[in-house]
């Protein structure tokens, strides 16, 4: 269907799901990232006894070592969404490259793109990433590149599917008949016919990049203390849940929040595609 992308974007910002979803987004986003400027106290100040409960010094009360949760919230994420923002980028970079190489040279090329990404799809994230974590250490480069590598065989297997139909299209074959560049036929004409699946493959790989970076630092393999992440402000006060909920729950509603504004502006802009016909 020959839709313009402007077409596309009218539509998914018109789209109430997406609408909310983005919203959500941005929500989380500015605690992230305004949080650490508006603090009452830094991340790792003692202000009360451990495990306290909340006073006029500490809204949301104090964390198993005394430290003001609510400081420790709105500094906990600001690692979080960038580090999953880059891994959904890369993911996406790598899956759609291997995606629409295998589409478009077929043959050999196309035989062992696949397999890769099955032999990835065979293991689990999390276990993909504790076993490049364990042996390297848990710095933010390499947890944001071993999530980002993680999400990349979803994405070229859904983007292998997309682009078989494009490449079959007229306009790339005489692209292709003229002698221009694969890579620029790539570029030029496959990827642009490509972007509304795109956005959804955002939404989602954005949703598993939050929920895989919180499970590592829960798990005590993401960020290391005294840093503040709200993975790791659950898992430093879980066993005192029934005693300062505060703590562990203050921290998992930004992230489901987070999960849940993806997932639904992903789903947002599925609706609206399917409304205004598929690919461009």
């Amino acid at each position: 269907m020959n839709k313009s992308r402007h077409g596309y974007m009218v539509q998914i910002a018109s789209n109430r799901l997406a609408q909310v979803g983005f919203a959500l987004i941005l929500f989380v986003a500015a605690i992230a990232f305004i949080g650490p400027l508006v603090s009452p106290h830094t991340h790792s100040e003692f202000v009360g006894t451990p495990y306290g409960l909340p006073t006029d010094g500490a809204p949301l009360g104090t964390d198993n070592l005394g430290r003001d949760v609510l400081s420790r919230v709105m500094h906990g994420g600001q690692d979080l969404v960038w580090m999953a923002f880059c891994a959904t980028l890369l993911g996406l970079a790598l899956g759609t490259a291997m995606g629409l190489s295998a589409a478009f040279f077929k043959g050999w090329t196309e035989t062992v793109l696949m397999r890769v990404v099955e032999l990835k799809l065979a293991f689990p994230s999390i276990v993909f990433a504790l076993l490049f974590v364990t042996m390297l250490g848990p710095g933010k480069g390499l947890l944001t590149i071993v999530v980002g590598v993680s999400q990349a065989p979803s994405v070229a297997r859904v983007m292998r599917g997309v682009a078989m139909d494009v490449v079959r299209q007229e306009y790339v074959q005489w692209a292709r008949s003229v002698g221009m560049r694969a890579w620029r036929v790539l570029w030029a004409e496959v990827l642009p016919n490509t972007t509304s699946p795109l956005l959804v493959e955002f939404g989602l790989r954005m949703m598993w990049s939050i929920s895989l970076l919180a499970g590592l630092s829960f798990l005590g393999y993401g960020i290391q203390p005294p840093a503040a992440d709200w993975g790791l402000m659950v898992n430093e006060n879980r066993n005192a849940l029934s005693v300062q909920p505060f703590a562990v729950l203050a921290p998992i509603v930004l992230i489901a929040l987070f999960s849940i504004g993806c997932n639904l502006f992903a789903e947002g802009v599925t609706r609206a595609i399917g409304r205004t016909g598929g690919t461009e």
